[in-house]
């Protein structure tokens, strides 16, 4: 079946990208252009705002089609990957949010140098200015102009090219509170759509999702074997302390969202708002796999898929009908790849700015400058994304190069982050060893353990046998040399105190209590993994 846009569909996508403009012009106008107003919205962002911002900054294209194309081939495993948020929420709310917070944290550059020492901040600037552009920007580039080009027969380089200039357009003049307002607009277009297109196409199976289960109940389930090579339960518990983790409290581009809260309240009900909308991600990004495979392979409505990539633009092409829903889908696909663009060339903007131009190039540089040359880091970052972005089908495909990229990041930055608010005795010479050493032993472990073995391993084992690793060396390092002084490590040490007053004391209604909001979320989270084990 051909696929093709009508009128409807056409006015739906580029009415969409107009209002995303908008907005985003609209809400960097009224932002005051100091260095904290273009990089961190000022402090004043809402729980609403960075609640949608944080779930659609992590959901981008390689994701979309690659879940959907995963729950195809393997089943319900692969929703662990968008509702196993609540471990690594409840890590990031008790340990990293009220150290950050407290301390008015602007990048997590910053609290390195702070805790540590400069080259700690350095490292990490450096490296994630390096991987922001050419691990993260690139792929998902490159995912969203293939998808978007394959499904509409548009040209790759007018795709490309053409998202390149529209997320310029806002993100590059209004700084984060341009990128927090679209990202919170672009979450809803990106669930909206989504969760209308899976009950469309769920309509088009006889007897609906229980038809499905008692189908095939042997894929209804989210616990898969250590050995699984798609989701591995035991993997992702280990990844929980691991990558994971460091994906949200580790990452510029993450945390940054809740870095420019109004409140610690806000922030903290930020994160809990996005695991309220996490438990809508799989209807988005992976439950229409199910749905394909049993129109397929129990229906018998078609012929098997080649691979399971195919399988999202299988849906549009076969099960969403001609009244505008498939632009509804793609102006959601849409917002999924620029709300990730936008965030990634704001926190590279951000990190350029703040920790190597103002460090290393002109320390004196007032506010003006530094916005002004945070604009053009960001333009370049995309542009620069741009021109690689075609190579990446010559480097092993898309997700093989974002997952093994981000898992050699990830090891020695949350290793050394870690270990900086939980012990008071991690010192200048262990944090060092923690980044520079740890990206060795990351990157031993990742080659030598499957020849060792003489078989492939799981790279969630991987980056968790590394991180171990990385831990202890942090630790047998900082008792050999001398102790940290008070002043770096006090501000950062980890307490229950910390959690206490999370508003400054401000007395609220029982209804609008974290305590009472992170309950109900993780009480539906409980649910569904009972009902669904």
């Amino acid at each position: 079946m051909g696929f093709s846009l009508n009128a409807i569909d056409l006015t739906i996508i580029v009415g969409s990208l107009l209002l995303v403009v908008l907005v985003g012009l609209r809400a960097g106008r009224q932002g005051d252009q100091t260095a904290r107003g273009y990089f961190l919205a000022s402090g004043k962002l809402p729980w609403w705002i960075i609640g949608s911002a944080f779930v659609s900054t992590s959901v981008s294209s390689e994701q979309i089609v690659g879940t959907v194309g995963a729950a195809y081939q393997h089943g319900m495993g692969i929703a662990n990957w968008e509702w196993c948020s609540l471990p690594v929420y409840t890590l990031l709310m008790l340990f990293f949010i009220p150290v950050y917070l407290r301390n008015r944290v602007t990048t997590v550059s910053e609290f390195l140098g702070r805790r540590y020492g400069p080259a700690c901040a350095d490292f990490y600037s450096f490296v994630m200015l390096f991987a922001y552009v050419f691990i993260f920007l690139v792929p998902v580039l490159y995912g969203g102009t293939v998808a978007i080009s394959g499904l509409t027969g548009w040209h790759f380089h007018a795709v490309l090219w053409g998202m390149v200039v529209i997320v310029a357009l806002y993100t590059v003049k209004g700084g984060l509170a341009s990128v927090m307002w679209t990202d919170a607009l672009q979450c809803l277009m990106l669930v909206g759509g989504g969760v209308v297109l899976f009950f469309v196409a769920l309509g088009r199976i006889d007897g609906g999702w229980e038809a499905m289960i008692q189908a095939s109940p042997e894929r209804f389930h989210l616990y898969r074997p250590a050995d699984d090579q798609a989701a591995p339960f035991l993997g992702l518990l280990t990844a929980m302390f691991g990558v994971v983790l460091f994906y949200q409290a580790g990452n510029q581009v993450m945390i940054q969202r809740v870095l420019g809260a109004r409140s610690e309240w806000d922030g903290y009900m930020g994160i809990i708002f996005a695991g309220f909308i996490n438990f809508l991600r799989p209807l988005v990004t992976c439950f229409l796999g199910l749905i394909v495979y049993h129109w397929i392979h129990v229906m018998k409505m078609a012929e098997p898929l080649e691979k399971g990539d195919l399988a999202f633009p299988f849906v549009l092409k076969s099960m969403a009908p001609q009244w505008g829903l498939r632009g509804i889908v793609l102006a959601g696909f849409l917002a999924a790849v620029m709300s990730t663009l936008s965030a990634l060339s704001n926190s590279t903007a951000t990190l350029f700015a703040l920790e190597v131009y103002r460090k290393w190039i002109r320390p004196q540089a007032d506010d003006a400058r530094t916005v002004r040359i945070g604009r053009t880091a960001a333009l370049a970052s995309l542009v620069i994304a741009a021109l690689v972005a075609p190579s990446v089908e010559h480097l092993g495909g898309i997700f093989k190069y974002f997952q093994t990229g981000v898992t050699y990041l990830s090891t020695p930055f949350l290793s050394a982050l870690f270990l900086g608010v939980l012990w008071r005795r991690t010192n200048y010479a262990g944090g060092l060893f923690g980044l520079i050493g740890g990206s060795a032993i990351q990157l031993v472990i990742a080659i030598a353990l499957p020849w060792v073995l003489g078989h492939s391993v799981h790279w969630l084992y991987l980056a968790f046998f590394a991180q171990v690793l990385t831990m202890i060396g942090i630790v047998l390092v900082s008792l050999a040399t001398p102790p940290p002084p008070k002043e770096l490590w006090e501000p950062f040490q980890w307490s229950p105190a910390l959690l206490a007053a999370p508003d400054g004391g401000k007395a609220r209604p029982w209804y609008q209590t974290i305590t009472f909001w992170y309950l109900f979320y993780a009480a539906i989270w409980v649910y569904l993994y009972y009902r669904y084990w």
